[in-house]
């Protein structure tokens, strides 16, 4: 395929002049500005000619800092019509830690939006420069579209750093390949058209809202509203209001739209797709949103697959378990780790028995930037390990069974977090929970339990392990339950489980072994 020859809109090598976009159609709003294609096309162009003048090329780094906005956006495309890799970065994290991103990745510059002025000017090393797209002294959008050269398929597209869960964030490479599979992925499992209107919750630096709401939906030539923060009453009132027809959340998000005040009045009569991923939803959340006839379809993924690998089908999701994550994806090739080592690894099929699971497929990342050796740890020939246990039924829908690196082990056996928090939180009384292993002179790990209680809700421990021994062996019932106000989070929502461990540690290091 030839390169992008415009000033571009396109995903990774595919022409703009192939695309069927109305150019009068709205292509991307927030609260402050509506863009159509025309647009947006036009911005795109003028801010890559900012960068341009920056000495911005084929291959260099740009890092943005903000929140949701249409500016985000338009600095990415017009970054990739330079040919050069988009770096986004949580806006919420210390100046150390982005001061670490940028050096990391070697950013040349760093684009900001309103609001991360302060934080962008402090931030970074004395050799990046750092700029907004319409203010300060040398903005961006101003001066005369740059001749842009595009990208190719295997030419990196962006850095995607992940949480930092375990140790300092490292940033996957996708491809402007990657993104497009991914794309053609994701539209195979979900019907969005260009009359949908997507709302975009979910962060631009994350993968879910980069890839999994907002390319699909410019690709099929629809529009994306771009939230620059969750807020429960103000996602449903735009949902009723715009109307919405589309959007991508985490678990937390949706419990929290359906157990605000005003869910039981909210029109959600034009949603016709909402997909989630990152943990299973609760059984309860599920039914609510089913209750209201909008049916959930949950995916899994990672960073590093761009991130789409399994997704529920609507037609099958209400035959089966909400906690199922569904059947790969179109172009995605999966097995499962056998036991003996990295020489006799997959393909196995996956099956009953949970397994660590492997992903190929021209949407998985080429590596890790700057670290060839974890690059090449974390395969075996074409294979991604994903560090992820799943199993799957004989009908192919799978379901996670935990981390690997979450899987402890206590007198022996193989306990798995997941398993027993999925039966904490079928009690009324608990919001969420999540367990760590910490190390036990006996046993070798014992458990340790988070919990998080609903608004005005009691429950004591002795009541909670009840409930866990009714349905769970003995050993995978955790020793300890502690409760919690509030579980600790990442950006994307998930829970620091590193921090629990650390916390977990310091609490019962000097604890006598129990019988």
């Amino acid at each position: 395929m030839s390169p992008i020859t415009g000033p571009g809109l396109g995903l990774g090598s595919w022409p703009v002049r192939r695309a069927r976009i109305g150019p009068d159609a709205t292509a991307v709003l927030d609260a402050h500005r509506t863009l159509t294609y025309a647009g947006l096309a036009d911005r795109t162009a003028r801010i890559a000619g900012g960068l341009a003048r920056l000495g911005v090329g084929h291959g260099d780094r740009v890092a943005w800092l903000g929140v949701n906005a249409v500016e985000t956006l338009e600095t990415y495309f017009a970054a990739w019509a330079l040919g050069a890799i988009v770096v986004p970065i949580n806006h919420r994290l210390a100046g150390a830690e982005i001061r670490y991103m940028l050096d990391d990745c070697g950013a040349s510059v760093l684009v900001h939006g309103p609001d991360a002025t302060g934080r962008a000017t402090d931030a970074p090393a004395p050799d990046v420069r750092v700029v907004a797209v319409d203010t300060g002294p040398e903005p961006l959008a101003t001066g005369s579209p740059a001749d842009t050269g595009g990208a190719d398929l295997d030419d990196p597209a962006v850095l995607l750093y992940t949480s930092g869960t375990t140790g300092r964030p490292k940033a996957a490479v996708l491809t402007h390949g990657n993104l497009t599979w991914n794309t053609v992925n994701q539209l195979a499992h979900v019907d969005l058209l260009s009359t949908d209107r997507t709302l975009c919750v979910a962060p631009l630096f994350h993968c879910v809202g980069l890839s999994q709401v907002t390319l699909p939906a410019l690709f099929k030539g629809g529009s994306v509203e771009l939230v620059p923060a969750f807020d429960a009453g103000a996602v449903l009132a735009r949902i009723a209001e715009a109307p919405i027809t589309a959007f991508a959340a985490v678990p937390t998000m949706l419990a929290l739209l359906c157990e605000h005040p005003a869910w039981p009045d909210t029109d959600l009569g034009a949603l016709r797709s909402v997909v989630y991923g990152g943990s299973a939803v609760q059984e309860r959340v599920a039914r609510a949103w089913l209750d209201r006839g909008v049916t959930l379809q949950q995916g899994y993924g990672m960073t590093e697959t761009a991130p789409g690998v399994y997704m529920a089908t609507r037609e099958g999701t209400a035959a089966h378990p909400p906690t199922s994550v569904g059947v790969p994806h179109f172009f995605t090739d999966v097995a499962v780790a056998r036991e003996g080592g990295p020489e006799s690894c997959g393909p196995a099929p996956v099956g009953a028995e949970p397994g660590e699971l492997l992903v190929r497929g021209p949407h998985v990342s080429p590596g890790y930037w700057g670290r060839p050796e974890e690059t090449a740890a974390a395969r075996t020939g074409d294979w991604f390990h994903t560090g992820d246990v799943l199993r799957a039924g004989d009908d192919g829908w799978a379901f996670v069974v935990d981390r690997v690196t979450d899987l402890y082990i206590s007198g022996g056996e193989n306990v798995y977090p997941a398993e027993v928090e999925a039966v904490a939180v079928t009690h009324d009384a608990v919001a969420d929970c999540a367990v760590v292993g910490i190390p036990d002179a006996r046993w070798g790990e014992v458990g340790v339990a988070y919990v998080q209680l609903r608004p005005g809700a009691r429950l004591d421990a002795g009541e909670l392990r009840e409930l866990l021994s009714a349905r769970l062996a003995r050993y995978k019932v955790p020793r300890h339950v502690e409760f919690v106000d509030e579980l600790p989070r990442n950006a994307t929502g998930k829970v620091r489980r590193v921090d629990l461990r650390v916390r977990a540690a310091a609490a019962f290091a000097d604890e006598e072994v129990l019988p």
